[in-house]
């Protein structure tokens, strides 16, 4: 929660008019080094997005995360509908471990009705391209991948790519915002 990006990305976002609400799963709050079992980061997500609706109750809602949360999120979701959100943002959906490509960890993407967004950098070794870009098609007009050139896991570029990870932080921004501003528009 207190990771540079993400307070990055919570500051921006402010700046650009959008609301947020930042998290830990317990273990990370205790400084654990092993994640909590999927049920414990699902509850966790659950009682966010309370949070977050009893904060703000006339704000349209989105949930996710970066690499695991957007993960836990997806799957509370995809287990049980979160009341009130409207669309769910992966900031890095960590689709398989590095040098173990494979979709299986986003099957229960196929569960989820409501609008999906993957923002991934095209260098992330969490989510091979020929594996993601197949999987959104199959996931239907409800999901959109926006990729960021040359990004890694964590958005970060090369200096070789001509561009800062200052401004690859506000290109990804910039095309969430549009793209909850259609979400939002559509319902």
């Amino acid at each position: 929660m207190h990771h540079s990006f993400m307070e990055a990305v919570a500051n921006e976002l402010g700046e650009l008019g959008m609301a947020t609400l930042r998290y830990q799963f317990p273990y990370m709050e205790n400084h654990g080094k092993k994640p909590d079992p999927p049920a414990l980061c699902h509850a966790t997500v659950r009682a966010a997005v309370a949070v977050a609706q009893q904060l703000l109750p006339s704000l349209p809602l989105f949930s996710g995360g970066k690499s695991f949360g957007g993960r836990m999120t997806s799957q509370a979701q995809a287990a049980s509908p979160l009341p009130g959100v409207r669309g769910l943002v992966f900031l890095g959906f960590p689709l398989h471990l590095p040098k173990q490509p494979s979709d299986a960890r986003a099957q229960h993407l196929f569960k989820i009705s409501i609008p999906l967004l993957f923002l991934q950098g095209t260098r992330d070794t969490f989510a091979d391209l020929t594996l993601l870009q197949p999987l959104v098609r199959q996931l239907g007009s409800g999901a959109t991948l926006t990729l960021f050139q040359d990004a890694d896991h964590s958005f970060h570029v090369p200096a070789r790519s001509g561009r800062t990870d200052a401004q690859v932080q506000t290109e990804v921004l910039n095309a969430l915002m549009s793209w909850a501003s259609s979400v939002t528009h559509e319902a």
